[in-house]
Parts: structure tokens; sequence; C-alpha cells
């Protein structure tokens, strides 16, 4: 959801926080703002309703700002409507404590209430000016105790920056159910420069030294350096994670949105993907706790993930179920939490999450951990929440994906599904040597197919000015083609504001062809080869009722050169593999749409890259 950043050093600190925020605007946000310390003036804060760019006006880009330790948020609406008064920094009523806030504070209506009593003001409508008042209640001098009997008293999810008017020499950052990373660097003077950031990419610039800060601990940033305390008040020692990723990745370089390079990114990222996990022609995913004698054993999987990451998991089922034989049953994660599944050491729960953030899927695997489960993530961010919890993890290692309607990070998680469903099958006797190897040969030859797909967007693009007028878009698909229709429409509705939506093939008969009329237009996924005949008929059927249709089918299928209107075709590859060859379609299609409509495209409206509040 929202992005925090924090510095404490010796640079000025406002135009290193707008920075930062610029780095974590596709999280999604309605306004921004600032808290910065001045020797002279206390605890500055400025803050806008809106883009990035009404701060970084009202601030001159933060140099109108003099301080040298400061905090930084963009804010999505919660607990009262986008405005000046509800963004984020929050100061206390006297003007001692600025904080930060990402989460929600459950019982943030009686802590009001009873801060109201002893005489405190408030002045907006969120549950996170709770907090800045209540450590303000508690503070005596002494910052961590003030902050430490505030969060006793909290009930929720949170993470947090914090700032004291009258200590210019530190910053705290604590943290429950919510992501917060602290990243240092050093001077040659010996000094520190010390960050907070709700993601790596804020800081990815000024240092690669860094670490997610644990449940409970709380962090005490300063000029010399960093300290940790657990819970019990106790100092502990963190070590620093190198992180990897090429800061160049979360730059534009030259495209006009994040979402089109990143497109472009998916044949490099498969390939990263492959070299990685196939050695020598054999798989080797790596895995350290769920060993072959376990994978022997498995009786059942789900599958649990919520939006895209879920559609993968829809795509992976029949991988895992024919590679394997391991039956799979694929839930939505804030379905599942709530749920009875029948789950025991024998069955193993796979949470496809890109952030490794995402609250619905994190209780998920908590869930099932509890129910005896084994349990392996799939995602995207190195240390984070759920890829930490896991017994085991494959990181997709797409690199930092900034669009919030994912392409690359999905690109890598079927590939990865894929491997894994390979990975098994020939641990339980059902895929042989050869097998394998040709399991192999079809990823290494993905790259190129996808590359070439991508020099002929031509088309697409053309199809795109034909239709992004359009107010209703059906997508239809059979089996797998099913699943990758609900993804395409998925893209479709998130960036470009079209209602759209995807059905079985199948199910047109059983009140779907209701909604077909004149100049509807039909998206018919023709990949799935068993059924695509069957797949003719159903678009036969929407033709004979005035829909206007685009299909996208294997090279050389003439079928459907005779009943679409327009025809997208893609190489012909085994059809297992073939749902990372026709996705792509279905994304630039999205994107493109989204352009001639004039969309926001990489920060879609109401929407965030990681979802952190229930």
């Amino acid at each position: 959801m929202c992005g925090i950043v924090g510095y404490i050093g010796r640079k000025q600190a406002g135009s290193i926080l707008i920075s930062g925020l610029e780095r974590l605007e596709y999280r999604g946000y309605d306004s921004a703002g600032l808290a910065i310390l001045d020797d002279e003036k206390g605890i500055v804060v400025k803050k806008a309703r809106g883009r990035l760019a009404a701060l970084k006006t009202l601030t001159g880009d933060g140099n109108m700002l003099d301080g040298t330790l400061g905090i930084g948020h963009t804010r999505w609406a919660t607990h009262g409507e986008p405005s000046d008064v509800n963004s984020h920094p929050h100061l206390s009523g006297s003007g001692r404590v600025a904080v930060v806030h990402n989460g929600i504070i459950e019982n943030y209506i009686r802590l009001k209430k009873k801060l109201e009593q002893k005489g405190m003001s408030f002045c907006s409508d969120t549950d996170s000016e709770v907090i800045s008042q209540l450590v303000d209640y508690y503070y005596e001098g002494d910052p961590i105790a003030a902050v430490r009997n505030a969060m006793q008293k909290i009930e929720g999810s949170y993470a947090l920056g914090i700032l004291f008017a009258d200590r210019p020499d530190l910053m705290i950052a604590i943290c429950k159910d919510n992501p917060l990373i602290v990243g240092m660097a050093e001077n040659e003077d010996g000094t520190q420069e010390c960050y907070i950031a709700s993601d790596v990419t804020a800081i990815l610039e000024r240092t690669r030294k860094c670490f997610r800060v644990n449940d409970g601990e709380m962090v005490v940033l300063s000029r010399r350096g960093i300290t940790v305390f657990n819970d019990y008040d106790e100092r502990i020692e963190r070590e620093f994670d190198t992180i990897e990723w090429d800061a160049a990745a979360a730059k534009k370089d030259g495209y006009e949105h994040f979402m089109i390079k990143e497109i472009l990114e998916q044949p490099r990222v498969i390939e990263n993907v492959v070299r990685t996990y196939f050695k020598d022609g054999n798989i080797d995913l790596k895995l350290s706790r769920i060993t072959d004698e376990a994978i022997k054993g498995m009786s059942k999987a789900y599958i649990v993930a919520c939006g895209s990451a879920y559609h993968a998991g829809m795509v992976g089922r029949p991988l895992i179920e024919r590679l394997s034989r391991i039956p799979v049953t694929v839930q939505l994660a804030s379905e599942f939490c709530y749920d009875s599944p029948f789950i025991d050491e024998h069955t193993l729960v796979i949470i496809i999450s890109q952030s490794g953030e995402t609250i619905d899927s994190r209780n998920a695997l908590r869930k099932a951990k509890t129910l005896g489960a084994r349990t392996l993530s799939i995602v995207n961010v190195l240390g984070s929440v759920i890829a930490v919890e896991s017994e085991d993890v494959l990181y997709t290692l797409a690199g930092p994906e900034i669009a919030v309607a994912t392409t690359k990070a999905y690109m890598a998680q079927l590939a990865l599904i894929y491997m894994l469903a390979a990975y098994m099958g020939r641990i339980r006797g059902i895929l042989s040597e050869d097998d394998i190897s040709g399991i192999y040969s079809q990823l290494l030859s993905l790259p190129s197919a996808l590359t070439s797909l991508l020099k002929s967007r031509e088309l697409v693009q053309y199809l795109a000015s034909l239709y992004y007028n359009a107010k209703d878009i059906f997508f239809l698909g059979r089996n797998i083609d099913y699943c990758l229709a609900l993804e395409g429409s998925l893209k479709l509705k998130e960036i470009s504001y079209i209602h759209s939506e995807a059905y079985a093939a199948g199910e047109l008969k059983h009140g779907t062809m209701s909604l077909i009329e004149e100049g509807t237009l039909v998206v018919a996924l023709c990949t799935y080869r068993p059924l695509v005949d069957k797949t003719v008929s159903n678009i036969k059927e929407v033709k004979a009722r005035g829909a206007v249709v685009i299909a996208i089918a294997n090279q050389g299928d003439t079928r459907l050169d005779e009943v679409a209107d327009h025809v997208i075709f893609i190489n012909s590859m085994p059809e297992l593999i073939s749902p990372l060859l026709a996705i792509v379609p279905l994304q630039l299609f999205a994107y493109y749409m989204a352009s001639l409509r004039g969309c926001d495209i990489d920060k879609p409206r109401n929407l965030a890259k990681s979802v952190t509040v229930e």
C-alpha cells in the first residue's frame, strides 16, 4: 500500500526524501507529505493531496526545507478521504512528535476517545494521527520508552517512522505485519547515512546494505549508526543483506512507461530464471527443507494467492497435476484464511506473491503452517516476510517491478511453476530424464520466441487503436486458455478502466450470452489445441449475435481465419508452455488500450502494488 521513506545523515533530507518517494509511486497513493526537523523551527510538515508533483511544487523538490533528518510518505486513503489534512506525516498537537504510518490501527476510535479525555485535540479523520498523539502522551524525554509504551496500547498492523522535535540525533522505526527496510551507507569520516523505506527501490541508489525489520523490533537510527532492540528492549545484532538488483532496472530508460519496459524485459527474465534453476540439464530448485521424500509422500497441494498471482496459480494447476500427478486446489488467499481446508503433513501449500508482503497471502501461509502443511513460496523480493516464513522459497528473479500491473513477475511465476511441476514429477517417477531434457529445451527456446513476438507488436497496437473506446470487453477461453483470459481481462480493467470480464467459453449458454449484442468486443483465446474446435464453435455463437472477435491462436491454425475478425498468431509451442507466450498479446493489448485512453498506466487509480491491509 502506502510508501514510507526516512533519512538521517549529513545531507539535506528534503531532496533525498522526494527522490525516495518518487521511487515508491508505483505502490499507489492519493497524497504525499514530508516532515523535516529544522534546528530553528522544529518539525516542519508539508503535505498535499494528489500526485507527488504537488508536493514537489510546494517544497521546491524538497529543497525549500532545511534539515538533515526527516520522514516522507505517500498515502492511499483508508481512514478519511484524500485531503491535505488527512495526508501523512501526522504531527502531534504539541508539535513534539511526527509519524508516518502504513497499516491499520484497529482500536484507534477507543484510543482517540481516551486521548481526547486527556485534553488532546485531533485535526484529521485518520487512524494514524492517534499514533503521534499517543507517543506524545507517553513522551517524557525517553523516545524508546515512549514508542514502546504506545505500541503496547495499539492493536492492528503498522510500519512506522517517528521523529521527535527535541531529538535531532535520532529517528525510530518499528513495524508489525507491515514491511519496513533499514539501510545504511558509511561516509569517509566514519559517520553514517541511515535510511528507512517500505521498499528497497526507494534507497537502492544510495545504499545496497539493507535488512528487513522483524515484527516487534525497534530500530534507532542515528549519524553514528543503527541500534536494534528486540521486544524485550535488549540490544541485538542484525546483519545487512547486500541487494544485487541493478539500480537502473528501477528507471524508465527512455520508455514512456515502466509497464512497457517490463513487458519487453520478459525474454531476459525467462532466460535468467531458466539458467538459475537448471544445472547440467537437471532442475535444481535449491530446496533445503522440502525433501525428495516429502515430495514423494505428498497427497495434494494448494496454490494460494491474490490477483495476478492467483491467475498464475490457475495456469499452474494443470501443469502440476499432469507432470507430477499431485491433485491441486487453487484458492484465493482471502478465502483460504477463513475457510477450513483439509490439510495435513502430506499437503503442500504454495504461496505466490510478487512482493512477498501481501497480507492475505501472509495470513494464509501462517494458517497453513498451523495446520501442519509443508509450505513453499514463490516471490520476487529477497527477504520478504512470506519468503522468510515459508519452509522453502523460489525467487522469481525478475528484478524490481515498478508498474502496479504486473507483467514480468507474472511471467517468471509461470516459468517457476512449470519447473516446480517438472521437478516434482521427476522425483515422483512420473517424468524421465529425457522428459526433463525436453522441458529444458522448450524453456531455452522461449526467450527467442518471446523476442520475436514482441518485435511484431504493431498488430496489437493497431487493434487497440480500433477498439480503445469500447465500453465492455469479454475474454473467452477453455482450460488453460480460460486461466489466461482471467489475467488478460484483469490487465485491461486495471489500467484502462474499461469494464471487462473473463468467462469459460463453455459457460456462454448458461447466462453469459445475454450480454452479447451488436458490436460487443470479444477476445477469444484459442491456443489450447485439444479444445480449439469447441472454442471456434463458441466464436461462431457470439458472431451470430453481432460480436466483433479478436482471436489469439497458434501459428498456422487456419480455422480462426474463417470465423474471427482479427487473429493474433503466436509461435506454436507445446501446450503446457504456450501460456508463457499467449499472455504477451494480452499484456500489450491492455497497455496500448490504456495508452490511447490517456490513463496513468504505471499508477492506476485506487490500486496499490503491495496490499498490506485486509
